[in-house]
């Protein structure tokens, strides 16, 4: 029996174990948590409203998508031109930020992590900077989380909260506004602690990829990303983009990362469980009343802001505050977004061994930021 153990477990075994526990950290968690609120609300029909078809669809269309890209080498390209244009490290550091910054508010701040994370693996890897990888992640993390707040399609639960209290546009951006701005004003401050050190290209030049199969792509994109904006029904749009790809690119399926499509479906278990669980929404009833604003805030560091915004929107008409505390609350702990659990992993994958620096890092910006919109947020009340 011994030697059976031994052979099942042998070193090459147990590194692929362990690379794969590594690897999907995130999923593991997420499962767990799962699993776990499954003992207080057995399954039942209810269970498939959990599931955001749309979301996972829109996730699914882009991972696709973006993988079709890394096959051509594009984000390999796009890095040096980066470089070749800015010339120094932090001009590079702001033109990745905040193309992460402005892009959230388009496609969501999820999507635009799935896009530029790895453009800015590229770039600094091209010219071998790989030692700002974490500061350069953290910093696209935030630029995605905040600056989706600005738009109702910027961010997840701003879709939900746009929509369940039928909030009127330019009150959802007038809300949003001193948060907004605060917010540019503090990212752009952080990044000039780059020093504005010369780079130069450590890898040979990119050939530029096919220009046709690029546009398509490109169109493709597009397509996914007007799913979120409901300009046609989501299963059309999946439909064409899988289509398209199995066709022009059928091997880009094979690089879609199926455990971040697995970790959002268990954590859409894990929040609607949450959400049917009286002792849960009891004891958040009555705290949610005291302030929406501080309580919002902390219940995104224990179960995120998309659930915290569907569960708290139960318990209070002040839309203003929550509002604002389910997009600032997406800063502070790793579970606090789903963005910043898509960072985590991304960055897992390319720096082995230095995730505690990476979280400590992570850590110290995000609370300073969020202490800051905190007190911010409350010059809203001078507006209305």
């Amino acid at each position: 029996m011994e030697e059976k153990e031994k052979k099942l477990f042998t070193p090459k075994a147990k590194y692929i174990i362990k690379s794969m526990i590594k690897g999907h950290i995130v999923f593991i968690i997420a499962a767990i948590a799962a699993a776990v609120t499954c003992f207080f609300v057995p399954p039942d029909k209810g269970y498939a409203e959990y599931f955001d078809l749309q979301t996972l669809s829109c996730l699914f269309c882009t991972l696709a998508v973006v993988s079709a890209l890394k096959r051509r080498r594009f984000f390999e390209w796009l890095a040096v031109k980066i470089v070749t244009a800015f010339g120094n490290m932090r001009r590079v550091t702001f033109a990745l930020v905040f193309v992460t910054y402005f892009g959230s508010m388009v496609m969501a701040n999820d999507m635009a992590l799935v896009t530029f994370l790895p453009l800015g693996w590229f770039v600094l890897s091209s010219c071998g900077k790989t030692k700002w990888t974490a500061f350069i992640f953290v910093m696209q993390n935030v630029a995605a989380n905040l600056g989706g707040m600005l738009t109702p399609f910027g961010n997840p639960q701003n879709l939900f909260l746009y929509s369940y209290y039928s909030i009127p546009a330019g009150e959802f951006f007038k809300i949003m506004a001193i948060p907004f701005a605060v917010a540019f004003l503090l990212i752009a401050g952080t990044c000039f602690i780059v020093k504005p050190e010369p780079i130069k290209l450590e890898t040979a030049p990119q050939p530029a990829p096919p220009l046709w199969r690029t546009l398509v792509y490109f169109a493709l994109f597009v397509l996914s990303v007007l799913i979120v904006f409901r300009v046609f029904p989501y299963w059309i749009g999946l439909i064409v983009v899988t289509a398209a790809l199995l066709v022009l690119e059928p091997k880009c399926f094979l690089l879609v990362d199926y455990g971040l499509l697995l970790t959002f479906c268990a954590f859409f278990i894990f929040s609607g469980n949450l959400s049917r669980i009286p002792a849960v929404q009891s004891a958040l009833g009555s705290l949610v009343a005291l302030s929406p604003l501080l309580i919002g805030t902390a219940s995104c560091q224990v179960i995120s802001n998309v659930p915290s915004a569907v569960l708290l929107s139960r318990f209070t008409s002040d839309y203003r505050h929550l509002l604002i505390a389910v997009n600032i609350g997406g800063l502070g702990t790793p579970v606090s977004s789903l963005a910043s659990l898509i960072t985590l992993g991304e960055y897992r994958k390319r720096s082995h061994g230095k995730t505690l620096r990476y979280l400590g890092l992570f850590s110290l910006i995000n609370f300073f930021y969020l202490a800051v919109l905190i007190g911010s947020s409350y010059l809203t009340d001078l507006i209305f």
